[in-house]
């Protein structure tokens, strides 16, 4: 797994903006030089003005999106539709508004499925499986670029401190109990999250300080699931200045005045 690299923005809405020009950029050179590109998108303020940034600049016809996949690391078990969902963000921000394939926009299955939240997750595993190839040495596609935020207990995705979650080695599972509302959601899990090229993490705020802190320095990622969100290639925190104002000095460079 690669050592986080640390980039600290002045603040929220500057880092939205730098990340969004990160990801075209990213997506691009992914889509030359494979033909295509993985994505996994995140929820959360900074996930959803991440998407909103790219939606309004002019760079984003530089990504062909048609040729791109879209999936979640995380989502809440709810109907289509309903304005907690993460898809409903990232539709609202900026997949309404750029020509994706539907086809390739993999949403996890909420309860007006029909199904139970353990069979929305099986299905999703199924989809990813459907999608790796043999160079993808594993159950899942080989992300490109997998977005996480970061909340102020320490959890990604939907993967909170403790939970029995954090154990699974399944590609994907439903989580139960969880400690913010709704209590039950489908997350990709942390064997999952390590598979991806690179892994962005993306926290703007005091309140995520202690967080970031404790995911940097390495603390057991069951205590801290961010400890262990990792890139096999490339791991950005990329952080505003308060989320940033905990870290040990020195490890995060500065990335805009």
């Amino acid at each position: 797994m690669s050592v986080p690299s640390v980039l600290v923005h002045r603040d929220a809405d500057l880092l939205a903006k730098a990340v969004a020009a990160r990801l075209i950029t990213g997506l691009v050179d992914a889509q030359v030089a494979k033909g295509s590109a993985h994505l996994v998108l995140t929820g959360g303020g900074m996930g959803v003005a991440t998407l909103a940034e790219v939606a309004a600049t002019p760079a984003r016809d530089a990504v062909e999106w048609p040729r791109l996949d879209i999936w979640w690391g995380d989502e809440r078990f709810l109907p289509a539709g309903d304005p907690e969902r993460n898809e409903t963000g990232a539709r609202e921000a900026l997949l309404d508004h750029v020509d994706v394939n539907p086809a390739r926009v993999h949403s996890v299955l909420g309860p007006d499925s029909g199904m139970t939240a353990e069979e929305s997750a099986d299905r999703y595993a199924d989809e990813l499986r459907a999608m790796s190839r043999n160079e993808d040495h594993g159950p899942v596609p080989s992300f490109d670029i997998l977005l996480l935020g970061l909340g102020p207990d320490g959890h990604v995705a939907s993967l909170f401190p403790g939970m029995p979650a954090l154990y699974d080695e399944r590609p994907v599972v439903a989580v139960h109990g969880a400690p913010k509302p709704p209590p039950t959601r489908i997350s990709m899990t942390q064997p999952t999250i390590r598979s991806a090229r690179e892994v962005w993490v993306i926290a703007a705020g005091e309140e995520k300080a202690g967080a970031v802190r404790l995911a940097l320095q390495e603390s057991g990622p069951v205590q801290v699931p961010g400890a262990g969100a990792r890139g096999r290639l490339r791991t950005l925190f990329l952080l505003d200045r308060a989320a940033a104002s905990k870290i040990p000095p020195g490890l995060g460079r500065p990335a805009s005045p």
